[in-house]
């Protein structure tokens, strides 16, 4: 039975005053990468409605197979009547007809020694585009670390764009080399020494202004043992020659604002706080919106005592100077990987009967993180709270963090034995009798290392890096009532510390300089029961959230109960209320009719709900062709709209049977 949880009074009222929308979706375009440059996700389009939704078909599929595509995580953008998007490891450029599916053009990168060894080939979401002198450009980072200006028309490097890169097989225009801006010494073909650090990209630029703003991504520090790294710099370029304009140090060095936040001197070795989620922007006011990740190591900071500005912090920075706005850091001396995993939202709401400018930052923490977009003061109080001490030896944790009084909590934040599984006291029974060798508690509950005094397999904290919200199910929201959907999953992650000399020993491989502390080498999360989750229910779910009053409006379960529950041979003869399906949403967009969103019933058939955005109804919903990824978008082309889907490496396209 399908169930709606409501806040408040069982019908729910809206002031529909309409506030300005960012530039990008409107006639049925997708400019960006969130639709618009606020990254709302949300299209005018309105031909798809509730009363039409089930009769949506599969118009065609663009099949990336010949790329090598197989992670599928790029939203294309519909730009003046044609799709583009990156497709495979090397991240191909595709401009696609948006009617029938077949490929107008593709570019493809030269190859490199650094393109060889990124860690994130495959993760390119998406390209920038911008207008020049009247030429449509479209602007794409690759894993090299190279930014590349195409003509949209053609798909030919623009000229006069950028200098002759000195690597065999590059076009003599379009291409900047950026590591020649970041200032390490790197060799062209191989890039940086590995044993220094490196740098790559997982999100496409962003342009504004005439500013092309490029945020990075460096070496996940899921098994990492060497400290040393590259700080992730942000950089700004002109988007008509490709001239460096500015750079904007995440890691500030003596004399900067927030120096002092590096204790040990390790702002002259260590880095990483990279931007790998996308970013937004304000237009009108010329300002771009950058979230970070956490500084190296992710689960060990011992070398680097203080906060660590500006890791996982969101960033305001002017975006023709590159000079800071206004930053706020979301966590202190992060050692959760509570990296900041997607981008702010920037929309305007009504306060006190006043239009206030705001930006929203959903987290891993299960936090809306709100401020004034245009001054850094938060809308409402931000509280610095105590939280545990780490029991690591050497390693010196925050004092506090930073706790958001409203909007309240979307999903879980520590862990309690009222949190656990409660079909039955036996089936709760069990799994807190499994939980004994690991220590709980509240958010921010800190790792464990190997032969701590607890003798515990580890320590579990609430939502895990995986948990909350993650770059796979971004939020979307709608700026003409202010209303933010956040799709959400429960989760705890586990990590066992253990020395940098046992880490290597073990894994066989050199690590350059290794930590005389501590290491990270193994863990995830817990399962529960005969293979049952170990939280009640429900496992994932979207929430409504009024951003005007900070008030949560209903939430409801993502897809539905899995047969592996309703089937389970504890579990028969109960009534099991929909438990969703235990995926974030990694497709959703809204419209003015309707919150589009990809998720599973029951058997895992891939279906395409329609939600009422005012109540959380599901009032349509139809099968897909596919489970979908990261990337659903929405556009109107000749008349039709079109509703994009991410299935694995192909991009299917669904719109009206009876158009």
């Amino acid at each position: 039975m399908k169930r709606v949880f409501a806040v408040g009074t069982a019908v729910i009222f809206f002031s529909f005053q309409v506030l300005a929308q960012a530039p990008g979706t409107a006639d049925g375009a997708w400019h960006y990468l969130g639709g618009d440059s606020a990254h709302t996700r949300y299209s005018p389009a309105d031909k798809i409605d509730a009363d039409n939704f089930e009769d949506l078909e599969e118009a065609w599929i663009w099949d990336g197979a010949s790329f090598n595509a197989a992670s599928g995580r790029s939203t294309p953008s519909y730009i003046n009547g044609t799709l583009y998007t990156v497709a495979g490891p090397r991240r191909h450029v595709v401009a696609i007809d948006p009617s029938t599916g077949e490929t107008k053009w593709s570019y493809r990168e030269p190859n490199t020694r650094r393109y060889e060894y990124s860690m994130r080939k495959d993760y390119g979401k998406g390209v920038s585009y911008a207008n020049i002198d009247g030429r449509d450009v479209i602007y794409i980072v690759s894993p090299g670390f190279f930014l590349t200006a195409l003509d949209a028309e053609t798909g030919k490097p623009l000229k006069g764009f950028g200098k002759k890169v000195p690597i065999d097989g590059f076009p003599d225009t379009g291409v900047v080399d950026m590591l020649v801006d970041l200032g390490h010494k790197y060799d062209p073909y191989e890039g940086i020494p590995l044993k220094v650090g490196y740098i790559t990209s997982s999100s496409p630029p962003i342009v504004i202004n005439d500013v092309i703003v490029v945020g990075n991504s460096a070496e996940q520090g899921y098994n990492q043992s060497r400290i040393e790294n590259i700080p992730g710099d942000i950089l700004g370029y002109d988007a008509k020659t490709g001239e460096f304009l500015w750079k904007f140090n995440v890691l500030p060095g003596p004399g900067e604002f927030g120096h002092e936040t590096w204790e040990n001197n390790a702002w002259k070795w260590t880095g990483d706080i990279s931007s790998w989620a996308p970013m937004s922007a304000d237009q009108e006011r010329g300002i771009v919106y950058i979230p970070t990740n956490g500084a190296t190591v992710d689960f060990y900071g011992g070398f680097r005592p203080g906060d660590n500005l500006f890791s996982t912090s969101l960033i305001a920075l002017d975006v023709k100077t590159g000079e800071r706005a206004w930053h706020y850091q979301l966590v202190h001396h992060d050692i959760w990987n509570y990296d900041t995993p997607t981008a702010p939202i920037l929309m305007d709401v009504t306060q006190n009967d006043r239009v206030v400018p705001i930006v929203a930052q959903v987290t891993k923490q299960s936090f809306v993180y709100t401020f004034n977009r245009e001054t850094g003061e938060p809308i409402w109080p931000i509280e610095e709270r105590p939280v545990p001490a780490s029991k690591i030896p050497g390693e010196k944790l925050s004092a506090t963090q930073p706790f958001p009084t409203k909007p309240a909590p979307y999903d879980i934040q520590g862990l309690t034995e009222d949190d656990l599984i409660d079909f039955t006291p036996e089936l709760r029974a069990r799994t807190v009798e499994m939980l004994a060798d690991y220590e709980i508690g509240p958010l921010f509950q800190p790792p464990l290392h190997r032969g701590n005094d607890q003798e515990l397999k580890g320590s579990l904290w609430c939502p895990g890096d995986i948990g909350g919200v993650n770059i796979d199910g971004p939020a979307v929201a709608d700026p003409a009532t202010g209303i933010l959907y956040v799709t959400s999953r429960k989760h705890c992650t586990t990590r066992i510390i253990t020395p940098g000399s046992e880490r290597d020993a073990i894994l066989e491989e050199p690590t350059g300089t290794t930590i005389a502390d501590y290491a990270v080498l193994s863990g995830f999360g817990v399962r529960g029961p005969d293979g049952l989750n170990i939280f009640k229910p429900p496992y994932s779910r979207i929430t409504a959230i009024d951003m005007n009053t900070g008030e949560h409006l209903w939430w409801i379960p993502v897809g539905e109960t899995p047969d592996a529950v309703l089937n389970h041979p504890d579990l028969q003869g109960m009534d099991i209320l929909n438990t969703g399906y235990g995926l974030r949403v990694a497709q959703m967009v809204a419209t003015p009719n309707l919150l589009i969103y990809a998720g599973n019933i029951s058997d895992g058939t891939p279906t395409i709900f329609a939600v009422d955005k005012a109540t959380g109804e599901t009032l349509a919903q139809v099968e897909a062709p596919a489970d979908s990824n990261y990337g659903m978008m929405t556009y109107i082309h000749e008349g039709r709209q079109y509703i994009m889907l991410q299935t694995g490496p192909k991009l299917t396209a669904m719109t009206l049977a009876d158009f």
